[in-house]
């Protein structure tokens, strides 16, 4: 789950993290009151939007004066936002960060990610920052810094300080810059994260380490343990679809194909939309419906699939072991009856109860394809939608 960065400022406010003062605003006035009250010289105004890259498409402004801040919330506001991130068709700015402007001397980047390789967090950190870290590590990669953390120590001073003194960061500021990354690793473990990223991390002036921009991702699998976290969702910046999917506790990701996927398991999942690549079609979504599902369940995965406008076809490809195939099969002849199915189906069943499944769809009158491996399922549906 993905959260804004006003929201990241909050969290990490309460671990100890530095980070500068701000507040949220959803309209014009509200913008401007918000730089009344920070009553600094310089206030900065932030679209708020789940991507990065929001500075070079305009969504950063530095206002010098109240004038300024109203002409760049009216600017922003209700703007169309469109980074590496959003896509092309970008993201509308909902709500602004009005935030203190900052003396910033030197910019830097830090972050925590899982490493899948050692299966330990690790911290990463460089001199470049302000910069995505992508372009960092494929451009100069012998300036990205690396400490794998034992999970049962946890992030030491020595790590913390070898960090620091890696990218240079000024001696007199080294202690403060070890607690900046102690006190962001603390919440990263607490809160669950899967990612922590403060890109730039700046010192100032006045001798402060500071979290200038802040990214927390959090585990979907650990939010029962953060009615907290919860209520920062933002549903607008999601896609309805995977909204509705998750109510029923169905893995949705949308994609931009036009061949929908009904699939039990991720590994057969993305297996199914290889293998449709394979044989130059295009997957017009990610969607597991788990092993528990229900008749109930398979039909609302199809309504789901089936509101994507560009679905020209649906691929049903299940392998039948704790899920039985007549339950699939149950819920595709439910769903085609429902929503007087116009676009065609191409159904692969395998495994438990397989005959009974099969007999079903047969029984139903339904003009449903059957295909008898992945592979014909791929051929048959690629070649009906193409």
């Amino acid at each position: 789950m993905n959260i804004h960065e006003y929201q990241g400022k909050e969290i990490l406010r309460q671990y100890g993290v530095s980070v500068p003062n701000g507040r949220v605003a959803f309209t014009v006035e509200e913008a401007v009151e918000a730089a009344k009250e920070l009553g600094t010289d310089v206030v900065v105004v932030k679209a708020q939007i789940h991507a990065g890259g929001r500075g070079k498409a305009g969504g950063v402004k530095v206002a010098k004066n109240l004038d300024e801040a109203r002409t760049y919330a009216e600017e922003i506001l209700g703007k169309t936002l469109i980074t590496h991130q959003t896509g092309p068709e970008g993201k509308e700015v909902k709500r602004l960060l009005i935030e203190e402007g900052c003396d910033i001397k030197k910019e830097y980047y830090v972050g925590l990610v899982l490493d899948r390789e050692t299966s330990r967090v690790v911290l990463m950190a460089s001199e470049e920052g302000g910069t995505e870290i992508e372009e960092v590590a494929e451009n100069t990669p012998e300036k990205i810094f690396k400490e794998v953390i034992d999970p049962v120590v946890g992030l030491t001073g020595f790590q913390a300080r070898r960090l620091a003194f890696n990218i240079n960061i000024p001696k007199e500021l080294v202690n403060k810059t070890v607690k900046f990354m102690t006190s962001l690793y603390t919440a990263f473990v607490e809160k669950d994260c899967s990612i922590a990223e403060i890109n730039p991390l700046v010192v100032t002036g006045d001798g402060n380490v500071m979290a200038l921009d802040a990214k927390l991702n959090f585990d979907d699998n650990a939010l029962y343990r953060h009615k907290d976290i919860m209520d920062y969702r933002d549903l607008d910046e999601e896609d309805p679809k995977e909204i509705e999917a998750s109510k029923y506790d169905l893995s949705y990701i949308s994609l931009t194909g036009n061949i929908g996927c009904m699939v039990n398991g991720a590994g057969l999942a993305m297996s199914t939309m290889d293998i449709i690549k394979h044989y130059s079609g295009d997957p017009a979504n990610f969607l597991d419906v788990g092993g528990g599902a229900t008749a109930e369940k398979v039909t609302e995965a199809f309504k789901i699939i089936l509101s994507d406008k560009n679905v020209k076809g649906i691929f049903v490809n299940i392998f039948g072991g704790i899920m039985k195939c007549d339950v699939i099969a149950e819920g595709v002849v439910e769903a085609a009856k429902q929503l007087g199915l116009e676009v065609p189906v191409v159904v692969r069943l395998e495994g438990t109860n397989v005959d009974l499944g099969k007999q079903i769809l047969r029984d139903s009158g339904l003009n449903l394809t059957a295909a008898e491996s992945m592979a014909d399922g791929a051929q048959k549906i690629v070649a009906l939608v193409g």
